[in-house]
């Protein structure tokens, strides 16, 4: 089928785009709900404090795909498929490079539709030739996709290893899929390539080109400014690597800018834990950069474990904010961007527009976005703010509702930190009783509007089965649920690094090794007195 003969396949999205929201009643279009990364649901209506526990809620089900699940699930609601009537429909990227949409509550339990993008020759990336045995034993699709509601298109990066007669060669290509047929859009996919001016490690007469087996996508896709953004890491830091950002035409797929982070040096990779970019109501894009030289202020062009802000257009730099130590932080590999920036909502006086971003360096910062400070020896008194964070930083990313906010750091057996923000500052606020052992986690909270916070973190990276946690997000010391209180009904699959589980519609979904758990209530009439 040619794309005017897959565009014209019906489909119905009754899906509103809005800025810093969920693009629609009962949807997740986008890693961490919206664009601001604020890890928030603010439309979930069924899950309560008062009904999530071992008692009304639980497994319901159990997905199974042909890969591990490492992307956050996405969802829609009232999608009209082909020839199988109207679903709310749970799409699931695999490692196996594959997009599975679902019925959202496993009705029927096989996919709607089901594309792979291997084919004879065509294989994902091995883990030896990766030389990384975080991702294993296949590299696929990690990096979780973004959807256009407006044109009902899901994009996704996805890495394959290509045989041709006795070589083989390796490609990451953009694909834009119809959300209801999971066909190829706009012409695509496309071959991710690029090559910019510089002398950094791996360069070739002063040309620094992207290299589609060292580069690793591990940050999810944003969509935003007309523009589907991609950024790029490395595979447990094996070189030579560079931290790309590029941007392509979301209607057309033609790249349209390219920055990299280190192009006279090397790394500054954006990992961000699987989280993402982050980007503004101006278009600005915000994001975090790895261990990596810093020499800006010496006339360089290399921005090492840095918070940059990027034209959302041009992707040329606007402002950077450095800490003090970024030399030290560098050496000791205590990456700024081992996690991903949150936007706060406007606050009053000074600093009105504010950005947190916390690594694996001890300090969560808060930044004006505005003035973002750039560098200053001795002390960080160009951010707002700096709060030590105990343990060993943040692998991932924090999460905003209601005036609260949340983190986690990656220290075996810590707290969740729960912050109030007041005029612009973080405050201390409570910790969780629960402690978590060897944790590399995201916290994300779903709520009705400012009523009925649950706070859900997942316990990952530990080679063992993977655990829901369900806490009060007003009290975050409160635990309601865990799914092992009663595991022969609630335990879930395999765990993976830095799961994040999506919760829509009165359903949790965990992705785990070659599953997605789908959590619930048990008996929604019981459960709701």
């Amino acid at each position: 089928m040619n794309v005017s003969e897959a565009l014209a396949r019906p489909f119905m999205l009754i899906l509103v785009l809005t800025m810093g929201l969920p693009a629609g009643p009962q949807s997740v279009t986008t890693s961490q709900y919206d664009n601001a990364r604020s890890g928030a649901n603010r439309l979930e209506t069924n899950l309560t404090p008062r009904n999530v526990n071992v008692r009304h809620f639980g497994k319901l089900f159990t997905l199974k795909v042909d890969g591990d699940v490492y992307a956050q699930p996405l969802f829609l609601t009232a999608l009209e498929i082909p020839d199988k009537g109207r679903h709310d429909v749970l799409f699931v990227a695999t490692e196996h490079d594959s997009i599975y949409a679902f019925d959202a509550y496993g009705h029927p339990a096989s996919p709607l539709w089901w594309v792979n993008f291997l084919r004879k020759g065509v294989t994902t990336v091995p883990e030896d030739d990766v030389q990384c045995p975080f991702i294993v034993p296949e590299v696929g699709i990690t990096s979780t996709p973004v959807i256009d509601a407006d044109t009902g298109t899901l994009y996704v990066l996805a890495r394959t290893k290509e045989r041709t007669g006795s070589s083989s060669h390796y490609t990451q290509r953009l694909h834009a899929l119809a959300v209801t047929t999971g066909l190829e859009k706009f012409a695509g996919p496309v071959d991710i390539k690029a090559t910019i001016k510089g002398r950094g490690t791996g360069s070739q007469s002063g040309k620094v080109l992207f290299d589609p087996l060292r580069e690793n996508p591990r940050a999810s896709l944003l969509l935003a400014n007309g523009s589907v953004y991609l950024t790029w890491a490395s595979s447990c830091d094996v070189g030579p690597y560079h931290g790309w950002v590029m941007a392509y035409d979301a209607h057309t797929l033609k790249q349209k800018a390219v920055f990299n982070a280190s192009p006279d040096g090397d790394a500054s990779g954006i990992w961000a834990g699987d989280t993402g970019p982050v980007a503004d109501v101006r278009g600005n894009v915000f994001l975090a950069t790895g261990n990596g030289r810093f020499d800006a202020t010496k006339g360089g062009l290399d921005y090492g474990d840095s918070l940059l802000k990027l034209d959302g257009q041009s992707l040329k730099l606007h402002d950077y904010f450095a800490p003090f130590n970024v030399d030290e932080l560098d050496a000791d590999d205590k990456d700024l961007g081992s996690g991903g920036p949150v936007l706060l909502p406007p606050q009053p006086g000074r600093h009105p527009h504010l950005v947190v971003i916390a690594g694996k360096g001890g300090t969560i910062y808060l930044i004006d976005r505005d003035h973002m400070g750039h560098y200053q020896p001795n002390n960080d008194s160009h951010a707002v703010q700096t709060i030590p964070s105990p343990g060993a930083g943040v692998f991932g990313s924090m999460a905003y509702w209601n005036h609260n906010f949340y983190v986690l750091s990656n220290s075996s057996n810590d707290a969740i930190r729960q912050f109030v923000v007041h005029e612009g500052k973080l405050t201390i606020k409570s910790a969780s009783g629960s402690r978590f052992p060897a944790i590399c986690a995201t916290p994300t909270v779903s709520a009705n509007g400012v009523r009925d916070g649950v706070l859900w973190v997942l316990r990952s990276n530990d080679d063992r089965n993977a655990v829901l946690y369900a806490f009060d997000a007003v009290d975050s010391s409160r635990l309601l649920y865990d799914s092992e209180q009663n595991p022969s009904r609630d335990r879930a699959g395999l765990s993976l690094r830095f799961n994040i589980p999506t919760i829509m519609s009165g359903h949790v979904y965990v992705g785990a090794k070659h599953e997605v758990d789908v959590y619930g209530l048990l008996n929604r009439k019981t459960a709701s007195k």
